[in-house]
């Protein structure tokens, strides 16, 4: 990699600090060019994490970039073979080795306390009202609503601008590539929502940046973690985890709605369950 296209890389990833120190945010519903940022929180728990990152990390961040980047001028300036013409045979340094070590542990120490409440926080919560069931496939997601009796898969749309836009003609809407599915997850807002993750064939992610999760699932086993929408929309996530050649087709949707709603959804779809059902019946006894 040449000089000039590492300089460009550190200037951008400064200005993404920069950027996102600042709280810059952009209007969800699907990825912008240039964006830069975190996704403008939906949850509690996001909003924390938000607040963390900006609030606390990046200005750690900031201070040791600088401070390494003036050291680093300081030798260039005082040990230049013009200013240090007979360099020093010194090998080691008692203070600076012992100082070197025990500064970086102090500092991860300092991030960790804080970094371990909001872990604890974002995964663990009593009070839950609703829970849903995501179920990783190879390469789409099976939703269960244990609550309601409600079960679903949810897949892809278009891949390509080329299918967007064909499928756009034929239904008058706009579709967001590689992230509108078929069935999205419907959720309520204000409520407080357990999502329990598992896979059938191998090791999935359910991960939606807006809520602030991002959890595993695992064949044979099952994880949880929770969050509260604050806000009615939708919200994009993708399987976070390398599954397989199809990995980058099984995005997450989340429709998150009033309480009537999504009571009217539940009704909805319990009703056209109970249609299939009866045409499946009607089908056998032909």
């Amino acid at each position: 990699m040449s000089i000039g296209r590492l300089f460009v890389k550190k200037v951008l990833f400064f200005l993404t600090s920069l950027f996102s120190f600042s709280g810059t945010t952009f209007a969800d519903g699907g990825p912008k060019p240039w964006q830069l940022g975190f996704r403008p929180p939906a949850t509690s728990t996001m909003e924390k994490v938000v607040e963390f990152h900006d609030s606390f990390i990046n200005p750690i961040i900031i201070a040791i970039a600088l401070f390494v980047i003036g050291l680093m001028v300081y030798i260039i300036v005082r040990f230049s073979e013009k200013n240090n013409p007979k360099p020093t045979k010194t090998t080691h340094n008692t203070t600076l080795e012992v100082l070197w070590t025990a500064i970086p542990a102090i500092i991860l120490i300092i991030i960790a306390i804080p970094a371990f409440k909001l872990l604890y926080y974002s995964h663990y919560n009593p009070n839950t009202e609703m829970t849903i069931k995501a179920i990783g496939n190879q390469w789409y997601w099976s939703y269960e609503y244990p609550d309601h009796g409600i079960t679903f898969d949810s897949n892809m749309l278009c891949g390509t601008k080329e299918e967007c836009d064909e499928l756009s003609k034929e239904t008058g809407k706009n579709y967001v590539r590689l992230l509108d599915v078929d069935e999205p997850l419907v959720l309520p807002v204000n409520k407080k929502i357990k999502v329990i993750a598992t896979a059938t064939d191998v090791i999935h992610s359910f991960s939606v940046s807006a809520f602030g999760i991002k959890i595993d699932g695992v064949p044979g086993r099952a994880q949880d973690t929770w969050f509260e929408i604050l806000k009615e929309g939708t919200y994009y996530g993708q399987c976070s985890e390398l599954c397989g050649m199809l990995h980058g087709f099984m995005p997450v949707m989340v429709k998150a709605v009033s309480d009537s709603e999504f009571d009217n959804w539940v009704q909805n779809k319990k009703a056209a369950a109970k249609k299939n059902e009866e045409i499946k019946k009607v089908e056998i006894f032909k």
